[in-house]
């Protein structure tokens, strides 16, 4: 006999798939009128969109805000720390986290629709699966990190500058294993929408991270390293509450039930799935990094980084808005797919990609409103200031843009796309994208300004090509792929993307 507090769990979780049965039901209903269908649709959708996007938002945006502080803690030491912090982030780690996050993403494909079809048991194989080829991939990225001195100066960064990089990334090394597990953690409980823990959590960390290192950076005097240092004890500190949250917790009985020897079984098969996850999401999250490099090799490198982070790093924190809602939009989708409902499916896509775009856009007026002063929150020099002032346009239409584009790639990746739409990445980004700036930023000498609003273009095209592929997709067709896919991953491993 259950327990009251496990009649609440199940009445929770029930209660979350009457709602989606419930919507799929309007929607295919063709006797109510259109508009009051329209109208009971949304209101279920925002109630379930919400439950997913608002926790999710909290938990990326403290996240970013760990590093964002970090950069900050950084900048306040001076302008070389400032450019050696963004060169080792934007450089070197979130070469590291791209690949991670979109390795992890299979997780998310995988769990979504198993959960959606109630295969439950899966989800936790699935999730020690993506961990162990995450820590496995962790190695290796370690030797990035260790000789990443070396890897800046041959790619035509300053001596200085790399060097004063080089000492922040030793610190973040731990930081690459929290990725590992923290990634397929947090697809593992967003398919079965838990998200408010981990945005406790999170909250709770950041001001042990904040505290610690005010503690490290000023008090000890251990500068770059300790700022890098404390970040990674931080992210260590979420999985291990995380961990002991799926452990611990009644809501994941069902779906993890212990280590399992078959997360040993199928590696190189489900490698192949973590691979094409990666390529997808790398290609978008090393995109920008690339504006960075090649603002390092401007004639004033020290004052062109400066200015880029600070904006990177604003656009960075509005962009973990956006990163949520890819989250919420991926698992609605799975799920939805998952259940067999492709009304619902293409439903939530409609409203997710409205809200967003919405939210981007206030946020793109925020910043051209305060496009003065914005900078003094990370540096004193007026001579940035004037630099970010100047780029300050171009944030808020980057911010635009990323109002729509992550969200279509977390339709991607609910659907299972991500090698259509890593060849689209390829394309857009690195065919159209990387040349233009390059054109714009030192044959025509627009500096900082042309690279970006080059690389602008490719993200304008890939979101047009994406817009245009999710809003024909036939979404019964995708039911059906979903259930195929399911079958064949039960139990055994076979390919699951759309190719």
């Amino acid at each position: 006999m259950d327990s009251p507090r496990e009649e609440m769990i199940s009445d929770k979780k029930h209660g979350n798939e009457d709602s989606s049965n419930e919507l799929e039901s309007i929607l295919c209903d063709e006797n109510r009128p259109r508009l009051k269908s329209l109208q009971m649709a949304t209101w279920i959708e925002l109630k379930l969109l919400m439950k997913l996007a608002a926790p999710a938002v909290v938990v990326y945006m403290i996240n970013y805000l760990m590093s964002m502080s970090t950069q900050i803690f950084s900048g306040h030491l001076g302008n070389l720390e400032l450019a050696a912090a963004s060169l080792g982030n934007t450089g070197i780690q979130i070469f590291a986290y791209g690949l991670m996050l979109g390795m992890g993403s299979a997780v998310e494909t995988l769990c979504g629709q198993a959960y959606g079809a109630k295969k439950y048991e899966m989800l936790g194989v699935y999730l020690q699966r993506s961990s162990i080829l995450l820590s496995l991939t962790g190695i290796l990225l370690t030797f990035i990190y260790v000789f990443s001195k070396q890897i800046l100066i041959f790619i035509g960064q300053s001596p200085e500058i790399a060097s004063a990089a080089a000492i922040f990334v030793f610190g973040l090394i731990p930081q690459i294993f929290a990725y590992a597990i923290n990634f397929p953690i947090q697809k593992f409980l967003q398919a079965q929408s838990i998200v408010a823990p981990s945005a406790y959590i999170s909250v709770v960390t950041l001001v042990f991270h904040l505290l610690l290192s005010w503690v490290f950076v000023y008090k000890l005097g251990l500068g770059l390293f300790g700022a890098a240092f404390m970040l990674s004890i931080s992210w260590w500190i979420v999985v291990v509450a995380q961990f002991v949250y799926i452990v611990k917790s009644e809501r994941c009985k069902r779906t993890w039930t212990g280590f399992s020897l078959k997360a040993f079984s199928g590696l190189p098969e489900f490698f192949k799935l973590s691979a094409a996850s990666a390529v997808m999401l790398c290609l978008e999250t090393w995109y920008f990094q690339i504006i960075v490099l090649l603002a390092g090799l401007l004639p004033n490198p020290e004052l062109a980084l400066d200015a880029l982070s600070i904006c990177f790093t604003i656009n960075g924190w509005v962009f973990m808005i956006s990163v949520g809602f890819n989250a919420a939009i991926s698992v609605r989708v799975s799920n939805e797919l998952g259940a067999g409902h492709p009304r619902s499916a293409a439903f939530s896509v409609i409203v997710v990609n409205i809200i967003s775009l919405i939210i981007s856009a206030v946020a793109a007026m925020v910043v051209l409103a305060l496009r003065n002063v914005i900078s003094y929150g990370f540096t004193d020099g007026e001579v940035v200031a004037n630099a970010v002032s100047d780029l300050c346009p171009l944030l808020a239409i980057t911010l635009v843009l990323n109002g729509i584009q992550p969200v279509l790639s977390g339709v991607a990746v609910g659907c299972g796309w991500q090698t259509f739409v890593a060849y689209v990445n390829v394309g857009c980004y690195y065919v159209v994208g990387v040349p233009l700036g390059v054109l714009m930023g030192f044959y025509f000498k627009w500096g900082a300004k042309g690279i970006w609003i080059g690389m602008l273009g490719g993200t304008l095209l890939q979101t047009i090509i994406l817009m245009f592929v999710t809003f024909t997709t036939d979404w019964n067709k995708e039911v059906e792929a979903s259930m195929k896919r399911l079958d064949k991953w039960d139990g055994k491993v076979e390919p699951l993307l759309k190719n």
